[in-house]
């Protein structure tokens, strides 16, 4: 099984990379006019990389305007104190992607389908051939969108999470690997989402499957308000109503029977983009599943992104195409050993904290990224944190990512 999705990723980045090259850049406009009106805001969001500003477009008939978009992208890493499940380094496409939008009307949807990797601190890397099937399929989200006005809608299919500040893959965030607080968050639900929006505030709230368990048993909601053009904050939270036994590499079970709670402010102003956030969780005692005791764990991070090339740069040092983003962050996990709490982190009773630096130069629709960061654990059960016998206390990531976004 394992050898057949390598050989479906390897094709599948083949054949996008040969449709890219050999397709002529006027096609990304089909049906529109120069000096037509740019296309309306199109999924997956990104938070430091600019989108292609002329996607692909399909005029269906009645049905409107279809917008397909995608990426490809590669990356190299080398790491200290792997795990016995990684590598010290290693090779990989870890994105080819294709994604269909049709973000207008009555009736909406978005579809994104191909192979991904899902890279984030402190854990082995799983690769793009083998992380698609274990994590949610060649088509990790998609979902229709009843919209009846433009303050009212309904989404049912496989959704991205309300929770956290970070996204799902690589290409959406200010860094390539997700961090230690996402580590404790879903990323993906099947389940139905209600949206509603006035004014400055803005409303969700989910029936949904949590760490994609198949259980429609979770329930999320968030509220966001903006101050102002530049400032925003956000209330997120969500938990399991039952206690479900699900277990797998994409429904860990302590997280899939837990509470969790995020506050994130988001502040921009000329090329910064500042986004601290709070987050909490707390699993109960689960003595039918192995935990005689509950446990939780209380984070902190600040993402920064700096745009060199806006027009507010000193002009001594703009550089047009050219990003800074950096991540900082502190997790701790309550329980112990003896108590019998379950592992959140690196052992009960463990704590965590990292930094991470990422450069992302792009021009036109070619970009690449690199990366360093560290993560320096504390308190940890023997065995369960990093190197070969899981008992060295520290990791120290390098990594360029390369890619194009179509």
């Amino acid at each position: 099984m394992k050898g057949r999705y390598r050989n479906i990723s390897a094709c599948l980045g083949l054949a996008l990379a040969s449709a890219w090259i050999s397709t002529p850049v006027t096609a990304w406009a089909q049906d529109q006019a120069p000096g037509a009106d740019p296309p309306p805001a199109l999924q997956p969001p990104l938070a430091t990389l600019t989108p292609n500003p002329k996607p692909a477009r399909f005029n269906v008939g009645e049905v409107g305007p279809i917008y397909a978009t995608g990426v490809l992208s590669g990356f190299a890493q080398l790491q200290s104190n792997h795990l016995p499940a990684d590598h010290r380094w290693r090779f990989d496409i870890n994105n080819g992607q294709v994604f269909l939008n049709k973000p207008d009307g009555l009736i909406q949807f978005f579809l994104q389908f191909g192979y991904y990797s899902l890279p984030a601190l402190g854990t082995p890397y799983l690769p793009a051939g083998d992380a698609t099937p274990a994590f949610y399929t060649p088509i990790p989200q998609g979902y229709l969108k009843i919209a009846p006005n433009e303050n009212f809608s309904v989404m049912v299919g496989k959704l991205p999470t309300v929770i956290g500040a970070e996204t799902t893959f690589t290409y959406q965030n200010m860094n390539v690997e997700r961090g230690l607080l996402w580590n404790q968050e879903n990323a993906v639900n099947r389940g139905v989402q209600v949206n509603y929006a006035q004014g400055p505030l803005s409303l969700a709230f989910s029936v949904n499957d949590g760490f994609y368990s198949g259980h429609l048993s979770w329930i999320t909601g968030s509220a966001s308000y903006a101050f102002d053009k530049s400032n925003t904050l956000a209330f997120v939270g969500g938990g399991n109503t039952s206690h479900t036994g699900v277990s797998s590499t994409r429904t860990p079970l302590f997280q899939n029977n837990q509470q969790i709670y995020n506050l994130i402010y988001t502040h921009t102003e000329g090329p910064w983009v500042l986004q601290p956030y709070l987050q909490y969780t707390h699993v109960p005692r689960l003595e039918q599943f192995g935990a005689r005791d509950s446990a939780s764990t209380y984070g902190a991070a600040l993402l920064v992104s700096y745009d060199f090339g806006s027009g507010d740069v000193p002009a001594a040092v703009r550089t047009p195409g050219f990003k800074l983003a950096g991540r900082l962050e502190y997790i701790n996990s309550t329980g112990s050993i003896a108590s019998g709490a379950p592992n959140l982190l690196y052992g009960p009773g463990s704590a965590a904290w990292s930094l991470t630096v990422t450069p992302t130069y792009q021009y036109q629709n070619y970009f690449v990224r690199g990366e360093l960061s560290y993560v320096g654990a504390s308190d940890t059960t023997p065995g369960a944190a990093f190197g070969a016998d899981g008992n060295k206390g520290s990791q120290v990531r390098g990594l360029i990512e390369l890619g194009v976004l179509f």
